[in-house]
């Protein structure tokens, strides 16, 4: 449910009309994915309200000295009718300050990351069709350090919902979430866990894999090392999925999220087999791979 209006913030969406009318400058991202911009040009009106048009799926939006508001409109190159079936997923950096972020919708302003909120690794998500972001700085005595900054993600709802699944995340996958994952994930793998690294202050593990067989990946997360001439990456998963090395070979498919891997299904490799095998045999497969 979103909450009533924030007392001071509705004269600056009222406002906007008027200071785009009468002339106030506006600055937009030079390659319309990512915006990088200063308060300081506010510094005479510190109530302006600039308007960031951002065409892409993913990219980044940086506020340097944050002075007034910002409203960042998120416009992907795909057909309006499909924009209700998109989630918005942000990422605020590690030291992002100086400024509340709003979901606002129709005048009506939902808080969404409070300024100074440390929460580490923090992912806020929202349907597209609740709303825009409205960024406003907050009252500062020395802005000079400050600097409010996220990354944003759009995304079909479906594979919003695989990312931040918020019952039972640590669940091993069925029979068939794990042949559908085959077909459906950025990245898929056969190789085993090399070590586990726990990140106990973001409440994440890094999975140190080594690769014996690349079948896909959406991005270049895996890659060749010189020195052994092994294929290396890292997977992150929950910590508290309580994930450990051991040995054996096994399937890992998952998301690429926020340029990082995230795990997905991740069954020991002989099991994928037999299940692999049983569908081909029923003609179930949903797609075909390589399953040696």
């Amino acid at each position: 449910m979103r909450s009533a209006p924030v007392a001071g913030l509705l004269p600056l969406l009222l406002g906007l009309r008027l200071l785009l009318g009468g002339g106030a400058a506006a600055q937009y991202s030079s390659d319309l994915c990512n915006w990088k911009g200063s308060g300081l040009t506010h510094e005479s009106h510190r109530k302006d309200v600039e308007q960031v048009y951002l065409r892409c799926s993913e990219g980044s939006i940086e506020w340097m000295y944050p002075t007034g508001a910002l409203i960042v409109n998120l416009r992907p190159n795909i057909s309006p009718a499909s924009y209700k079936h998109l989630t918005v997923c942000i990422k605020p950096f590690k030291d992002s300050a100086g400024a509340n972020i709003y979901l606002e919708k129709t005048g009506e302003l939902k808080l969404l990351v409070r300024d100074g909120d440390r929460s580490p690794s923090r992912v806020y998500c929202f349907g597209y069709d609740q709303g825009g972001l409205f960024v406003e700085a907050t009252p500062q005595q020395d802005i000079s350090r400050k600097i409010t900054g996220f990354q944003y993600e759009l995304m079909s709802k479906g594979i919003a919902a695989d990312l931040h699944t918020a019952s039972a995340p640590c669940r091993p996958c069925s029979d068939t979430e794990v042949l559908l994952a085959v077909c459906t994930s950025d990245f898929v793998i056969r190789g085993s866990i090399q070590n586990v690294t726990n990140e106990a202050e973001e409440q994440e593990s890094v999975i140190h894999v080594r690769v014996n067989k690349l079948y896909r990946q959406k991005s270049k997360v895996f890659q060749l090392t010189g020195e052994s001439g092994n294929w290396r990456g890292q997977i992150k998963t929950l910590l508290e999925c309580g994930v450990k090395p051991g040995d054996g070979d096994f399937l890992f498919t998952g998301r690429m999220h926020f340029g990082e891997a995230r795990l997905g299904c991740a069954p020991r490799f002989k099991d994928f087999q037999r299940m692999y095998k049983e569908a081909k045999d029923k003609g179930l497969n949903p797609c075909e791979i390589g399953p040696d």
